[in-house]
C-alpha cells in the first residue's frame, strides 16, 4: 500500500486492515482462509524439502540440502533424547514437524507487511494476513493437537484406571481428592493454553511493530526495520524452539508410568 493510501485510509485503519483475516462464514464456524492457505503451503514446503533431501541422500559426500537436512534432524533428535524418557517412535517426527512448520510460520513475518497484502488487492481479496502464528485459531489448533497427545498417551501408558488416580490421587493424597482434582484439571488445561498464547502472543507483537514502522516516513523504515528484523530472526526460531520443547516434556510427563 502507498503512502498515499496511508494518509486516506489513516493509520488506525491500515492497523486494523493488515490484522484482519480473509474469512469465510459467521461465528463460531468463521474459516480463516489466508490462515489455513499459508498453512498448507508451508506444510507442503516442509515435505517437498526433506522428501527431495532424502531422495538425494547419499554415502558420499553430501549437498548442501542434505548437510542442512541432517543438521535439523540430529538437532531436533538430541532435544527428544535429552527431554523424553520414555519409547515412542512418534515423537522425534512430531517435534521436528513442530520446530520446521512452527519456525516457517514465523518466517512469514520477516516478509515486507505490504507485499502480500498489494499480491491480494490486485486478485481481488479485501483482506491477506501471511503469518498462521498471528492467529490465534492456528496456535490453538497446534496446541490442541498436542494436549489430545498428552491425553491419549496417559491413558495408554498408565492405562485408564492409572490415569484417573493421577488425576484424583496426586499431590496430597485420597483425602483431598476435590482439590487434587481441580489441581491437575488446571495444570493439565493451562498445557495447551500456554502453548497456544505464548506462540501468538510474540509473532503478533512482531508482526504489529513491523506495521507501526511501515506506517513511519519512508526514510526512518529502512533504518528500523533492518535490525528490528535482524532481532525478530532470533525470536521466530526461539518460539518454535520452545514450542518443540514444551511438546517434548509434556509428552514425557505423559510417558511416565508410576
Amino acid at each position: 500500500m502507498s503512502t498515499e493510501a496511508h494518509a486516506a485510509e489513516g493509520a488506525t485503519g491500515y492497523i486494523i486492515h493488515h490484522l484482519t483475516p480473509l474469512h469465510f462464514g459467521e461465528g463460531f464456524w468463521t474459516l480463516h482462509l489466508d490462515t489455513l492457505f499459508f498453512s498448507a503451503v508451508l506444510g507442503g514446503l516442509f515435505v517437498w524439502f526433506f522428501k527431495t533431501a532424502a531422495d538425494k541422500a547419499t554415502a558420499g559426500v553430501p549437498g548442501l540440502v542434505q548437510n542442512f537436512a541432517e543438521m535439523l534432524i540430529e538437532f531436533v533428535d538430541t532435544q527428544v533424547k535429552d527431554s523424553f524418557h520414555g519409547h515412542s517412535k512418534l515423537i522425534a517426527p512430531l517435534a521436528l514437524t513442530i520446530f520446521c512448520w512452527v519456525f516457517l510460520w514465523n518466517f512469514m513475518d520477516l516478509f515486507p507487511v505490504d507485499i502480500f497484502p498489494l499480491i491480494g488487492s490486485l486478485m481481488g481479496l479485501d483482506y491477506l494476513r501471511v503469518v498462521p502464528s498471528t492467529d490465534l485459531n492456528a496456535t490453538f489448533a497446534m496446541s490442541i493437537s498436542v494436549f489430545f497427545l498428552i491425553i491419549f498417551y496417559s491413558i495408554k501408558i498408565k492405562g485408564p484406571w492409572g490415569f484417573a488416580k493421577e488425576l484424583m490421587f496426586q499431590p496430597f493424597g485420597p483425602w483431598l481428592l476435590p482439590f487434587n482434582l481441580l489441581l491437575k484439571l488446571v495444570e493439565e488445561i493451562a498445557k495447551p493454553i500456554s502453548l497456544a498464547l505464548r506462540l501468538f502472543g510474540n509473532l503478533y507483537a512482531g508482526e504489529l511493530i513491523f506495521i507501526l514502522i511501515a506506517l513511519l516516513p519512508w526514510y526512518l523504515q529502512p533504518v528500523l526495520s533492518f535490525p528490528w528484523a535482524i532481532f525478530h530472526i532470533l525470536i521466530i526460531t526461539l518460539q518454535a524452539f520452545i514450542f518443540m520443547v514444551l511438546t517434548i516434556v509434556y509428552l514425557s510427563m505423559a510417558h511416565e508410568d508410576h
